[in-house]
């Protein structure tokens, strides 16, 4: 473990799950069957991506890709569960997730007014994030669109363009008109709350006090703009962000039609953010991490059903990992030609998740706070392979 451990982790989670040859493991020499005819363009690291990557390729010497993850599990819950939690579903037993994970085991030497876990925007619908932990351990889900004129985050800014003035007339005005009895707690929940509202952590979520060129940059979508706002995240201290890009990477049909532009919108976004981050100083102490569930079937599917799809694939995808103790500029593992099978160096899911945990400073074999009168450790031991330790700086 690094002396000094990442202080947040941003991930990036691309549900549903994204292509593996349309992003981090091209194969050109394939038959057109398999890459439909697209190319892979070289990068400042030692890996190839796709050529829709262009703005990555330029700044692959801070992150680094995984090639060769692999589980057995092919349906999107199953497979979820087993990405986030590190463990296979079933045994009477939720698992937390790793954002849930890790902030609990921080939220002790975090001193911020916003929840240590932030998911921005949306949650992963019948994902459990928060697992046997309790709801204390759950994470603020922001709902609204940072896209828009005004990020209005749920429970933290308030809508219609209010002004702290505003709320403080308003404010004003409830406590006179509260005749009732409360005690110490009850006042001391409200001044918390009125602190978050009006003070730098409503603030953080102003992405109006960015200048309009880094906006730009990281593109004017709710994607981009998301991943903007988990830089100030970072910036204000939240030990977790999770960014959640769902659905659209479910390409069963017209493949290549449906995610041609969210692959764009991650080119653009995921290098404004790892290259803003650097600028700032901030990669060596934030961990970023993107993948989903599973990868896509290799043979592209024909069959007028799905017109050029590619199919739910979990025995050998890819994943990018960066900052915080991750060296940049190289690959983990080797798929075979078509990228259909693990090659050399097979990564489960535990051992990915427990290379985060290890560069966050939370030892894998640690146990999780739960009061439930059981102990049940962070993740499972680690493989008889290991985790990443050959991309440890």
């Amino acid at each position: 473990m690094k002396a000094k451990p990442a202080k947040s982790v941003i991930e990036i989670w691309l549900g549903g799950g994204p292509s593996q040859l349309e992003t981090f493991d091209p194969k050109p020499d394939a038959p057109r069957e398999i890459n439909n005819g697209l190319k892979a363009i070289a990068t400042n690291g030692s890996f190839q991506v796709h050529e829709w990557l262009p703005k990555l390729a330029q700044c692959a010497d801070l992150y680094s890709v995984v090639r060769t993850l692999t589980h057995p599990h092919g349906g999107h819950e199953t497979a979820a569960y087993l990405m986030q939690t590190g463990r296979n579903p079933g045994g009477g037993v939720v698992y937390p997730a790793v954002g849930a994970m890790i902030s609990s085991m921080k939220r002790k030497s975090y001193q911020g007014d916003l929840p240590p876990f932030v998911i921005l925007t949306q949650g992963k619908g019948r994902f459990s994030e928060i697992g046997f932990l309790g709801e204390e351990h759950a994470p603020l889900v922001t709902g609204g669109n940072p896209n828009s004129a005004r990020f209005v985050v749920d429970g933290i800014v308030p809508p219609g363009g209010i002004t702290n003035e505003e709320l403080d007339h308003r404010f004003e005005l409830a406590s006179r008109l509260d005749l009732l009895p409360h005690d110490a707690a009850f006042d001391a929940a409200g001044v918390a709350a009125r602190k978050i509202i009006t003070g730098t952590a409503a603030q953080t979520f102003d992405l109006s006090r960015e200048a309009n060129e880094t906006r730009d940059r990281y593109g004017r979508n709710v994607f981009g703009q998301s991943l903007l706002a988990a830089r100030r995240l970072v910036e204000y201290g939240v030990p977790y962000i999770s960014v959640n890009y769902m659905g659209i990477w479910d390409s069963h049909k017209r493949h290549f039609e449906t995610i041609r532009r969210p692959t764009e919108d991650v080119d653009a976004a995921v290098s404004a953010l790892l290259t803003d981050l650097k600028a700032r100083n901030l990669l060596d102490d934030t961990i970023v991490w993107m993948t989903g569930e599973f990868g896509r079937t290799t043979k592209i599917d024909m069959d007028p059903t799905w017109q050029g799809g590619r199919h739910h694939f979990p025995r050998c995808f890819s994943a990018l990992v960066a900052g915080g103790g991750f060296k940049g500029g190289m690959a983990v593992g080797k798929s075979d030609d078509t990228a259909a099978n693990v090659k050399e160096r097979p990564v489960s899911p535990a051992d990915f998740l427990g290379s985060i945990c290890e560069l966050a400073g939370i030892n894998p074999d640690d146990h999780l706070p739960n009061g439930k009168g059981f102990e049940l450790p962070v993740l499972p031991p680690a493989s008889e392979i290991g985790r990443l330790k050959e991309i440890y700086a």
